[in-house]
């Protein structure tokens, strides 16, 4: 797995997730690529699964889900006639490269476009009404089903991060997480979701790379459900960060994920 720096190519649409105006690009590279965790054959087969699982589940799920899209797609016009129904960002993906992620507009384009909402100070002034409401059942994430069928993304696994996210960027290549595709959700998202810092979103998604199999997909899946129909881990705009970054991340997790497999 390698991605290349500052760079970008025609056929696959990606860029260098390093920058270069704070890291020494090369050296984090080798050290990367040295001590890198790798998924096992076994789990790759299982990916690959995955893979035709998921492409049947999203399109069979787009269908269900055609005439829902038309309405939302109304009622985001009649709210807020003079914006998109839908918003494209780029996300970083499989093997680090980069993607459009789709999702239904939730803010107004006067939001910074390539900043996450949780770095953004006051993001309930960028919110429309409608909006809200979407963010609230986690409708707006419906539209990445075409992320899925075209193969960006999978139902479960890692949410895909924003370019500028840059150490979250260098640790998930260091764990191996983007030997997987980004999901639409994922172990982070059933445990705590909004309410999490950088590393422990980190920690969740090295846990979710290294244990990654059918059982764990299930549970997550069912807890995702769960979470959103409670409405829980959902905070709009910035939260305190916890210094030393690469620090604090541990084995518990990992741990915990591995008892509740066993169990």
């Amino acid at each position: 797995m390698s991605i290349a720096v500052e760079e970008k190519t025609s056929t696959e649409g990606a860029y260098s997730i390093y920058d270069t105006n704070e890291w020494d690009n090369e050296v984090i590279h080798q050290a990367i690529h040295e001590h890198q965790y790798h998924l096992s054959d076994r789990q790759k087969r299982y990916v690959g699964i995955k893979r035709v699982i998921d492409t049947c589940i999203a399109a069979i799920a787009l269908l269900i889900l055609a005439i829902p899209f038309l309405l939302v797609a109304i009622l985001q016009k009649i709210s807020s006639p003079t914006e998109s129904v839908f918003f494209l960002q780029d996300r970083v993906g499989l093997h680090g490269k980069v993607f459009k992620i789709i999702k239904f507009r939730t803010m107004k384009s006067s939001a910074p476009h390539n900043t996450a909402t949780a770095d953004l100070e006051n993001a309930e002034m960028y919110l429309s009404r409608f909006g809200k409401v979407l963010r609230r059942f986690s409708i707006d994430e419906l539209p990445q089903l075409f992320n899925v069928l075209c193969g960006q993304m999978s139902l479960i696994g890692p949410r895909p991060l924003i370019v500028s996210e840059y150490p979250a960027q260098y640790l998930r290549e260091f764990y191996g997480v983007y030997e997987v595709r980004p999901g639409i959700t994922g172990l982070a998202q059933i445990n705590g979701r909004d309410t999490l810092n950088d590393v422990d979103k980190v920690r969740y998604d090295r846990a979710y790379t290294r244990n990654i199999c059918a059982r764990l997909d299930v549970m997550i899946l069912l807890k995702s459900v769960g979470y959103v129909a409670k409405q829980e881990g959902i905070v709009e705009g910035k939260q305190p960060k916890v210094p030393g970054f690469a620090v604090f991340v541990n084995e518990n997790v990992e741990k915990d994920i591995e008892d509740s497999l066993n169990n």
